[in-house]
C-alpha cells in the first residue's frame, strides 16, 4: 500500500471554457429584504445572499411543498391530471382564499392545482394532501420528510396550506432547494406560468399573485405571498441562455419591493455567472497499467460530472487528475482507481472519482500456459 500512495502522481491540466463576456456582479442591492437568496438551480449553487438561513415564517410558500408531493404522485403513474377526488370533511371550515369545495365535491386533480398555483386555494392545498396522504396530518409528516430529503434543515411545516401559525418556518435557501426540486418538473410549469385561469367553466376566477408569470416570458414560477406580520415575499424563478436561476426574497415591505429585488437578483444571475460542463481531453485520461492481469492496462473513465457555475469572466479552470502508475488485478469495471478536481483559481468547485472503464481479472495458471503454448508455436 505504501508503495502503491509513493506511486501516486498528478497532472495538471487547464480545460478551456468559451465565452469572456460579462462581469460578475456581487455588490449588495439596496432593497430591504429580511432575507434572500439568488440560487442556480442544476447545481444548488448559491450566488447572491443575505440572511440566507434565517428562519422565518413560512407562510403560504408550504403550498410549494404541497405542490412538489403532488409532483411525485403524478411522476410515479398514481395519478394523473384527470385524476377524481373527492373533498372530504377537512375542507369545511377552511378560511382565506379558497375555491369553495364542500365535502363530497369531486375536482380533478388537475383543476386542484389550478386553484393551488394560481388561486393559492387553501381547501385546494387540503384536498390534494388528503389525496396523497390519507389526511393532513399524515401529510404534514410527509412534507416534513420530504423537505429533509431536500437537505431543508431549517424548515418545518405544520399544514399543507401554511397558514400563518407557530412553529412554522423556513429560510430563503431552504424555500430556492424546493424550488429547484419543482423546476424539474414540466407537469407543473403551466400552471406556474398562467397568470389567469377559471374553474367550474367560468364560475370561479384564479388570479396569480406571482405577476411575473404575466410580465416575464422567461418565468418558470413558483409563489409570492404576503401577511401583514411577515411582509411581502416571492419565489421566483426563469430561464434564459439554457440556465435557471432562482429568486427568493422574504419579508419585503411592499409588493413593489418584493419584485424589484426578485426582477434585479435574477437579472444579476444570467449577467454574471454561466454554467459549464466540466471534461477531460482524452491525452490526460491514460491507462493504468494493470500488474498479474490478463491485460497489461485498463481505460479509465471520469465518474458522475455536473455542470459548474462560474462566473462570465472566467475562460479557464485548472483541472488536477491523480492516478496510481498500475493497479493489481482483479479490476472491476467501475472500480475507482483516482480522483479529478476541478478549481477556479484557488477554490475547489467539483471533484469526482476516475474509474475502470472496464474489467481486468487476474492472471492464472492457464493462462499462463496459454501464453507460453502461443510463443512456442510462433517459434
Amino acid at each position: 500500500m505504501k508503495r502503491m500512495m509513493a506511486a501516486m502522481l498528478a497532472v495538471l491540466c487547464s480545460f478551456i471554457l468559451l465565452g469572456r463576456n460579462g462581469v460578475l456582479a456581487a455588490e449588495e442591492p439596496e432593497i430591504a429584504a429580511a432575507a434572500y437568496v439568488l440560487m442556480e438551480a442544476e447545481t444548488g449553487t448559491v450566488l447572491l445572499e443575505s440572511g440566507a438561513d434565517t428562519q422565518l415564517s413560512c407562510g403560504m410558500m408550504a403550498k410549494l411543498m404541497t405542490a412538489l408531493l403532488t409532483a411525485e404522485q403524478l411522476e410515479s403513474g398514481r395519478w394523473t391530471l384527470e385524476t377524481e377526488l373527492t373533498a372530504n370533511e377537512a375542507v369545511s371550515g377552511i378560511k382565506g382564499a379558497v375555491i369553495w369545495l364542500v365535502p363530497g365535491e369531486t375536482m380533478t386533480v388537475g383543476d386542484l392545482l389550478k386553484g393551488l398555483i394560481i388561486g393559492n386555494a387553501n381547501d385546494a392545498a387540503v384536498a390534494l394532501a388528503v389525496g396523497v396522504s390519507g389526511d393532513t396530518e399524515s401529510f404534514v409528516m410527509d412534507m416534513n420528510a420530504r423537505a429533509f430529503d431536500l437537505g431543508m434543515h431549517n424548515t418545518r411545516f405544520n399544514s399543507p396550506q401554511g397558514n400563518h401559525e407557530e412553529g412554522q418556518y423556513t429560510t430563503a435557501r431552504d424555500l430556492a432547494l424546493l424550488c429547484a426540486a419543482l423546476s424539474r418538473y414540466d407537469v407543473l410549469t403551466p400552471y406556474f406560468q398562467t397568470w389567469r385561469d377559471f374553474l367550474r367553466g367560468e364560475a370561479t376566477e384564479l388570479v396569480n399573485e406571482n405577476v411575473l408569470a404575466r410580465t416575464d416570458d422567461t418565468s418558470i414560477g413558483f409563489k409570492a405571498c404576503h401577511t401583514e406580520t411577515d411582509g411581502w415575499s416571492i419565489a421566483a424563478g426563469a430561464e434564459r441562455q439554457h440556465m435557471k436561476c432562482i429568486a427568493v426574497v422574504l419579508g419585503c415591505q411592499t409588493d413593489d419591493d418584493r419584485f424589484a429585488l426578485a426582477k434585479l437578483l435574477l437579472r444579476r444571475g444570467f449577467a454574471g455567472w454561466k454554467v459549464v460542463q466540466p471534461g477531460f481531453s482524452a491525452e490526460f485520461l491514460y491507462p493504468v497499467k494493470v500488474r498479474g492481469g490478463v491485460d497489461q492496462a485498463v481505460l479509465v473513465e471520469p465518474g458522475e460530472l455536473q455542470g459548474l457555475v462560474v462566473p462570465k469572466s472566467c475562460s479557464e479552470l485548472e483541472t488536477v487528475l491523480v492516478l496510481p502508475r498500475y493497479v493489481e488485478a482483479p479490476v472491476r469495471r467501475g472500480q475507482k482507481l483516482g480522483d479529478a478536481a476541478f478549481y477556479q483559481g484557488d477554490t475547489l468547485l467539483f471533484e469526482t472519482t476516475v474509474v475502470a472503464a472496464e474489467s481486468v481479472r487476474a492472471r492464472n495458471f492457464w493462462d499462463a500456459l496459454q501464453k507460453i503454448t502461443v510463443k512456442m508455436l510462433k517459434l
